[in-house]
């Protein structure tokens, strides 16, 4: 019987030993550095009772497998969401996307965002990320918003992204639509996948996971940090060796790589070409009712480090203590890092609650009832422009030593970086592996 390594209990890792075990391959083992199940999709308990996810997620799907490991893991416990969301420009509110919403401009700002998106040409991919922004929405747009909400994201310049992994990813409007929007006043809001989404009603997205991992609990590892493999084995940091016949990691693939014994130099020089960011998220829990109706907020300014915010008591009421938003509300906000945007960690709490109130998310004075960081060091996998040449090397090699390395950080490609995509990626790597099946997503 084949014996089979998980690097990860994350929704890839988790969907990969659940589905093995279905197929009957049981041989399987995950092993997991931290101390519970979830990975980037874990949630925590602040000490003021606050409940926060690592990040902003909403869950919806394009996979029926990922429908059915939701509705095993968290039954009818869902809370249902119409997607309600706004950019801060300046003073004011501007309905997502922004591009298609003109109207709640400075008449001024509009007049100047219509006319470069009358000019723009059209985007192709042969652009670089900033490129296809001009050729797509115009001087104007980019200008007020496409430009500096992404690089407040990224913390990468858009000149060092490509431009195929947008896709869904980002709306794109043409000239006559915004002008139709602008003169009769419309609001355009239902674009995109996750204008409707769904939440746990208990746990944050973290409960999804914790569940889905009980049933295999005595085959997954805790604690244990794999810090070695080769030939077939893998050595944990106390000392542990375990032999696979397959591996399938979810661990970042720059530090996969530099864990293999037999990497050549070739693969080794092209896993430093790939490039990553981190986030602060700073949860600020208030003690005043919840009040705003936005599900998340984005902030392509100056006066805000984080570049979004979700209301986090509207998602569901379990995540304020007591479940009592008539007391408290929670925002949750995400802060990009990188080398090229260095982001102190002394005073982001500060920084953040400060950029709250400046943003006019938070009116008058409420009392403070939380403030909570957790650091992500990797949260997302940056295109960039050397990105596919990187992975053109690395993963064809791993697939010949028998490595599957799979989920957002794992295939590194932010296009298929949802947790859909991640549990259908560890869905059809478990398919792949006992039955030789394709994998639907990984090679899409």
């Amino acid at each position: 019987m084949t014996k089979v390594a998980i690097i990860g209990a994350g929704p890839c890792g988790l969907a990969c030993a659940r589905e093995l075990e279905r197929l009957g391959l049981r041989d399987w083992t995950i092993f997991e550095r931290a101390d519970h199940a979830g990975g980037l999709a874990s949630s925590v308990i602040d000490s003021a009772g606050f409940t926060w996810d690592l990040g902003g997620h909403v869950v919806f799907s394009h996979y029926g497998e990922f429908d059915a490991l939701l509705q095993e893991a968290m039954g009818e416990q869902i809370q249902h969401h119409d997607r309600s969301s706004y950019v801060r420009f300046r003073d004011r509110w501007v309905p997502y996307p922004f591009q298609n919403n003109l109207r709640h401009l400075p008449s001024a700002v509009a007049q100047e965002c219509l006319e470069g998106l009358a000019g723009a040409p059209g985007g192709t991919v042969e652009l670089n990320f900033h490129e296809w922004m001009q050729a797509v929405f115009g001087a104007g747009i980019t200008k007020h918003f496409q430009a500096p909400y992404n690089f407040k994201v990224w913390a990468t310049s858009p000149a060092q992204m490509q431009s195929r992994w947008i896709g869904e990813r980002v709306a794109v409007v043409d000239y006559e639509q915004a002008l139709r929007n602008v003169r009769e006043g419309i609001d355009d809001l239902a674009w995109g996948p996750n204008n409707k989404f769904v939440f746990p009603a208990v746990g944050g997205t973290g409960e999804i996971y914790k569940r889905i991992a009980l049933p295999l609990a005595d085959r997954i590892r805790y604690g244990a940090d794999v810090v070695r493999i080769g030939d077939g084995k893998l050595t944990t940091a106390d000392g542990g060796r375990f032999d696979y016949d397959v591996l399938v990691s979810t661990m970042p693939l720059d530090l996969l790589v530099g864990k293999l014994d037999a990497a050549p130099e070739v693969v080794a020089d092209a896993a430093s070409e790939l490039r990553h960011n981190g986030i602060f998220m700073v949860g600020v829990g208030y003690e005043t009712p919840l009040a705003d109706d936005k599900s998340w907020m984005y902030f392509p300014g100056e006066e805000t480090p984080f570049y979004r915010a979700t209301n986090f008591a509207k998602y569901a009421a379990t995540n304020v203590p007591d479940a009592d938003t008539g007391r408290y509300c929670a925002y949750m906000t995400e802060t990009s890092f990188s080398d090229v945007k260095p982001e102190p960690r002394a005073g982001i709490e500060e920084r953040v609650e400060a950029g709250l109130r400046a943003a006019g998310v938070v009116q008058g004075r409420p009392e403070l009832a939380s403030l909570h960081v957790e650091e992500v060091p990797y949260a997302y996998p940056v295109p960039s422009l050397g990105r596919d040449a990187a992975l053109a090397l690395i993963q064809p090699w791993l697939a010949a030593q028998r490595i599957l390395s799979r989920g957002r950080f794992g295939s590194w490609r932010y296009e298929i970086g949802n947790m859909d995509h991640a549990v259908k990626m560890g869905i059809d790597a478990a398919r792949n592996i006992a039955t030789g099946e394709p994998e639907v997503v990984f090679e899409s």
